[in-house]
């Protein structure tokens, strides 16, 4: 595993969550499945156990995550799509206009860019 780096324009527990969302719409933390412990986490991210364990309890708030006393937090079931609606729409919202702009600028359409 890479050493992850975390930048300065946002909280780490926020940066370690937009992580571990990633993780979940790329199915590296499946649905129905435990996600690790947040010393797991905290050892992996190379964070301070609170942080990671912010991180988690985020997650259990935002109702993607669900704790199961004794166990640890399961990935909730249809959670990947809810995220996959909430990504998409703030793609459109914050990261199309740039991109989009930046394409006309090059004249470049969306049918040249590369399949792969």
């Amino acid at each position: 595993m890479t050493k992850q780096v975390w930048n300065d324009s946002q909280p780490i527990y926020r940066q370690l969550v937009d992580l571990i969302v990633a993780r979940i719409l790329d199915r590296t933390y499946p649905e129905g499945e435990l996600l690790p412990s947040v010393r797991q986490l905290a050892a992996d991210h190379e964070v301070n156990p609170l942080t990671a364990a912010k991180a988690v309890t985020e997650l259990a708030n935002q109702e993607l995550t669900e704790k199961r006393r004794g166990i640890g937090f399961v990935v909730r079931e249809g959670v990947r799509e809810i995220l996959l609606r909430r990504e998409r729409a703030r793609f459109l919202r914050e990261d199309w206009p740039g991109l989009r702009d930046r394409l006309a600028r090059l004249d470049l359409r969306v049918e040249d860019l590369p399949k792969n």
